[in-house]
């Protein structure tokens, strides 16, 4: 069994009703929610090509028996579900209704075109380490080597 950390969430629709569907999905599809954090509402982070609401995010963790790559699979096929459409060759941000980042799968480390964990960007992002510390907050990453409680005291 592995275990991997996700991050949900999205700005666009019922916000909080789209975030319980990913969780119902996930639950379906890529395993047994551990443990879950609160609901978090925050800024958009990053250059977006609209005017964003808010999101909201919620970190999980879910033991599962899939591979990473078959949870990034599901993870997308669930973000299409939910009304995510990604465009080919956009730089900047966008809303979408929903988004699932793995996080971390078990203390790997994976470096392939189509995905890379550890999350490449989550040690700059608050509104992944919030959520993430209150599910996982001794968890070292397995690339810096700081706890993720850590890292959010440097955020």
């Amino acid at each position: 069994m592995n275990q991997v950390a996700l991050l949900i969430g999205g700005n666009q629709g019922d916000r909080q009703a789209l975030i319980e569907a990913a969780t119902a999905l996930i639950r379906q599809r890529i395993g047994t929610v551990a443990l879950f954090s609160g609901v978090h509402e925050t800024a958009p982070w990053g250059s977006f090509d609209d005017t964003p609401l808010p999101f909201l995010n919620q970190a999980l963790l879910v033991d599962t028996p899939l591979t990473a790559h078959e949870v990034l699979r599901e993870a997308l096929r669930i973000e299409h579900e939910l009304g995510r459409r990604r465009k080919d060759g956009a730089t900047a941000y966008s809303s979408r209704p929903m988004d699932i980042d793995l996080i971390f799968f078990n203390d790997d480390i994976i470096d392939t075109p189509d995905l890379t964990i550890p999350h490449p960007r989550m040690h700059l992002r608050r509104f992944v380490l919030e959520p993430l510390a209150e599910v996982m907050p001794d968890y070292r990453h397995p690339v810096l080597g700081k706890t993720v409680k850590q890292l959010l005291y440097e955020v």
